[in-house]
């Protein structure tokens, strides 16, 4: 076979692989919308294939089992979530701060269901999922971390200071987005003092991590 057939042969399996990873995204986005006010155990496969409109086979095949399908579902949500709260990696230390905290935000007011699935998970006990939020956390505490200290690379003190305020900030946003009785902007602003808060317990503690300046009010 000549270089030219071998480019003719392969322009069909990219296409094959192009459409194959768009169906898989499709039915990841479906499987959001249908798990966001149903629980993990009351949905069969045989109502995801219904609700979803596609033969069960379809599902098995990309994901090889209800299990496998919320998995992927999860990690979809936590590349989105990750990507938009650590965003704004040009901007001053502080700066950056407050966009993760309002990039949090954001992502949970707008991908409500997608958020309930990362945080409260659904599977009872599943390591898998629970490693995922866990995965969640140890990003977003590196985030902030980057932004206040200049490098996530930080000792146990500093570090469970930043985890026990990620933590808290995961039941608070839970409970806003369900009740949504003060602004994002609001919401933003308390968080951000919340964690000037945390900095400066951190900096009592450890001396070595000096807390900065308190972020700016912008829009």
């Amino acid at each position: 076979m000549n270089i030219s057939q071998q480019g003719a042969d392969a322009r069909p399996r990219a296409r094959g692989t192009e459409r194959s990873l768009a169906r898989r995204a499709e039915l990841i986005a479906i499987g959001r919308r249908l798990f966001a006010d149903t629980s993990y155990d009351a949905l069969s496969m045989d109502d995801i294939a219904r609700q979803a409109g596609v033969a069960k086979g379809l599902i098995y095949y990309y994901f090889q089992s209800k299990r496998g399908y919320y998995l992927a579902i999860i990690q979809d949500s936590v590349a989105d979530l990750v990507t938009t709260a650590a965003g704004g990696t040009d901007l001053p230390q502080v700066d950056r701060v407050h966009r993760t905290i309002d990039g949090y935000l954001r992502y949970a007011e707008h991908n409500q269901a997608a958020y309930r699935t990362i945080v409260s998970g659904g599977v009872g006990f599943d390591t898998e999922v629970h490693a995922i939020r866990d995965g969640v956390r140890e990003a977003i505490v590196a985030t902030i971390a980057e932004g206040a200290y200049g490098r996530c690379d930080i000792d146990p003190p500093a570090r469970m200071g930043l985890l026990s305020w990620v933590c808290s900030v995961e039941g608070a946003t839970l409970h806003w987005i369900g009740r949504p009785e003060l602004s994002r902007e609001t919401m933003r602003d308390l968080l951000v003092k919340t964690l000037g808060g945390t900095l400066r317990a951190v900096e009592e503690l450890d001396p070595a991590y000096p807390a900065p300046a308190p972020a700016r009010r912008d829009g």
